[in-house]
């Protein structure tokens, strides 16, 4: 058989594979093991003034238009509140994600700590309340007498009321929050807004409902033919990056945000590098240290849809660029984050088999193994500080291997130690095998974690 079928063959095996993405009720993912009882940690801080209720609110940012005619009349069972094309403005609101059947707290808690739960434990959307939107764009302009551009105030007073009731918002939830950290999930590809708020609510619930917890979520076609939807929402992927890149700078400038965690997914991380860069440029040419401005503690990028090359330039770009036209003050390079990147991947991640073949990029950074990057950009890396690479090469725990963050209980159990209790990969408890400078595994059953390979590590 040639090349070009075999391709094809592959292509065909994902789009079965990935292209069923529902809507409906789904089951809470598996205990992570640092929770599996007997002999885990408890879920829930017996101190945290946390609600003990069952269903989880949480705090979505959205620029999904509403509904089509044609997506409501296709709809099965209830509508969702948002649909898959785009909207030329931010809205946010409340959305109620519920745990079905009715399970009183005592009963939710002793069924999230079993490796085999007894009872089944599914999620559904429920009230999604819109709390506010910005102006659509592009905002209104006015030219004055002197024949200068302007914005439009009264456009600008619409801009200044989204932007304080969105904070006031976060405020609120803020006053409920233990550590005063907001966690923001951003999905990818294939994703409806119920599932990603099915997604960031298993997150939450398994971060002991600490944070804030909020998504972000942007029209990633669920539907229709599968390369065209997939090409579509790429481009779609371009569009977010702006309205997350206000988000980001909205959120993360609170005085009162004592921490952000963004948790980026698949496509979802391709959106949050661009926006992430643009708002380090931002600062950088301001004069102001990024890491400061924006108390980024935790960016993890969970089986990134993208290409290597490109994530490297959204991450290194300035180093390269001393001509940037900037205000900083010192000759020393800024700081970008003022706590960690963490990059999940996996070699037998499936799903980014398409993108492979679409973009004909062979290195995409979600199926990366600590031998794809060489000795030269693990030292660059180790010069930098808190980065690291993280890879599984166990079972698929899903049909793709492309949801091992939230479907394999070892892998969640890492990303926890790290976004709840803030362990580094070789601190106590948080077992990892480290395979090279800034590169680790995810042991297997039954293997020890925590100690370097004998090559791991030559200076």
């Amino acid at each position: 058989m040639s090349q070009m079928p075999i391709k094809l063959l592959s292509l065909a095996l994902s789009v079965a594979l990935i292209s069923g993405c529902a809507s409906s009720a789904r089951q809470l993912m598996p205990t992570p093991v640092i929770y599996q009882q007997p002999g885990g940690q408890p879920l829930f801080s017996a101190e945290a003034d946390a609600p003990r209720h069952p269903d989880v609110d949480l705090l979505f940012i959205t620029n999904r238009a509403r509904p089509t005619a044609e997506e409501l009349a296709s709809a099965e069972g209830q509508p969702l509140p948002y649909g898959q094309q785009r909207a030329r403005r931010i809205q946010f609101g409340s959305a109620k994600v519920r745990i079905l059947p009715a399970l009183d707290w005592q009963a939710l808690e002793e069924q999230s700590q079993l490796a085999q739960r007894t009872r089944p434990v599914e999620l559904e959307l429920g009230k999604v309340t819109e709390l506010g939107a910005f102006p659509d764009e592009p905002y209104q302009i006015i030219r004055d007498a002197q024949g200068h551009l302007l914005r439009d105030q009264a456009e600008l007073a619409r801009h200044r009321e989204a932007s304080a009731g969105l904070k006031a918002e976060i405020r609120r939830r803020l006053e409920q929050s233990p550590t005063g950290e907001l966690m923001l999930y951003v999905h990818g590809f294939n994703e409806t807004f119920a599932s990603a708020a099915f997604t960031t609510a298993e997150l939450c619930h398994f971060l002991g409902r600490e944070p804030v917890c909020s998504f972000f979520t942007w029209p990633a076609s669920s539907s229709g033919n599968f390369l065209i939807s997939y090409t579509s929402t790429t481009e779609t992927a371009d569009f977010a990056v702006a309205h997350l890149k206000k988000t980001l700078r909205m959120i993360a400038t609170m005085p009162e945000v004592k921490g952000l965690h963004i948790l980026a997914h698949s496509r979802g991380a391709a959106v949050t590098l661009s926006a992430a860069r643009e708002l380090a440029l931002e600062a950088v040419a301001a004069g102001k240290e990024p890491a400061t401005l924006f108390k980024v503690r935790n960016l993890v990028l969970m089986s990134p849809d993208i290409d290597i090359d490109i994530a490297s330039q959204q991450l290194t770009g300035f180093i390269s660029d001393p001509d940037l036209v900037t205000v900083w003050p010192e000759a020393r390079l800024p700081r970008t984050i003022d706590g960690r990147l963490t990059v999940y991947s996996s070699p037998k991640d499936r799903a980014l088999l398409i993108s492979q073949i679409l973009f004909r990029s062979r290195n995409r950074v979600g199926q990366l193994s600590p031998e794809d990057i060489p000795d030269s950009a693990q030292r660059h890396l180790e010069l930098r500080g808190g980065t690291d690479l993280i890879a599984y090469e166990g079972q698929r725990t899903d049909l793709a291997g492309h949801g091992y963050f939230t479907t394999n209980p070892r892998v969640s159990s890492d990303l926890i130690q790290l976004i709840r209790f803030k362990k580094k990969p070789g601190d106590p408890g948080r077992e990892l095998i480290r395979t090279g400078r800034v590169t680790w595994r995810i042991p297997s059953v039954g293997e020890s974690g925590a100690a370097s390979s004998a090559s791991a590590r030559q200076d």
